[in-house]
């Protein structure tokens, strides 16, 4: 990963996580809405239920030593703690997520910790972690082989990774990516600080070269689509307003950009893209 580019993604988190707390809660993810997405329900249970569905998707039933990569202020790993009474490791570049993730776990009482480490170099020793989740953090990844080999090697034999993270739709070279596609796809890259996306059968070549074993995908977009919907409503509150601009510019143009998801969504150019795999035994 350069350093402009992990010093992005620092400011970008630093900057913006306290306000999304403030306004959205300790989730930084997408929420599910039903296979279909036609179901309402509240925007935290919608991200809460994302992490249910994605651990029955990926048939986790225990785990003991978990690594979160993106961790953000910790929601996904704290959670995961408590369901499986189990010890969450959480990584991101951006100190303001770590400190406040690890403020969250003390005062919850969760065996938990938080480290600024680069996923693309990750301080752990081979076969530490029964359990790697990252959802949404692939996106920002520069090299997408070195982030998957990473969580390979930081798993235990048997060892489960279970990833969700942006795609772009499936191409061929019938059917590459058009100009006005790409164009798309930049503006989203620029807001939100990602160097590029990949999509789903791309990522599942990669885990198969990494030897990961019962390997399976998932296309999930249609179920979390209508998340945008409810962050852009959300965000026209008086609240949100305030807490824009105090957080300051880069914030503010992500928030004014939040219709780019949308329309990529809409478009069908936007997957939210599902990979599960296990390290050989």
């Amino acid at each position: 990963m350069t350093v402009s580019l992990q010093e992005k993604i620092r400011q970008f988190y630093d900057q913006s996580s306290t306000l999304w707390e403030d306004i959205w809660g300790e989730h930084m993810h997408h929420g599910y809405y039903g296979a279909d997405g036609s179901q309402k329900k509240e925007r935290r249970q919608a991200q809460i239920d994302l992490i249910d569905e994605l651990l029955a998707w990926g048939g986790v039933e225990q785990a003991h030593e978990i690594l979160d990569v993106g961790c953000g202020i910790g929601g996904s790993s704290l959670y995961l703690a408590e369901r499986f009474g189990a010890r969450a490791t959480g990584i991101t570049l951006s100190p303001v997520q770590a400190n406040r993730a690890t403020e969250r776990a003390e005062v919850a009482g969760v065996s938990a910790q938080f480290l600024v480490a680069d996923a693309l170099q990750m301080p752990f020793d081979d076969a530490s972690f029964d359990l790697v989740w990252t959802l949404e953090s692939g996106e920002h990844m520069p090299d997408k082989r070195q982030f998957l080999s990473e969580c390979h090697r930081v798993l235990k034999p048997g060892g489960l990774l279970l990833m969700a993270t942006w795609c772009h739709r499936p191409t061929t070279p019938d059917t590459p990516l058009s100009a006005d596609e790409q164009a798309l796809l930049d503006k989203i890259y620029r807001v939100y600080c990602l160097p590029f996306v990949v999509s789903l059968p791309d990522y599942e070549a990669i885990a198969q070269s990494l030897n990961f074993q019962q390997l399976r995908t998932a296309d999930w977009s249609t179920a979390v689509a209508p998340f945008w919907d409810v962050v852009i409503g959300s965000a026209l509150t008086p609240q949100a307003v305030v807490g824009l601009l105090r957080a300051g510019k880069t914030t503010i143009q992500a928030a004014l950009s939040l219709g780019l998801m949308q329309r990529g969504y809409r478009s069908g150019l936007v997957r939210f893209g599902l990979l599960c795999g296990q390290k050989s035994s």
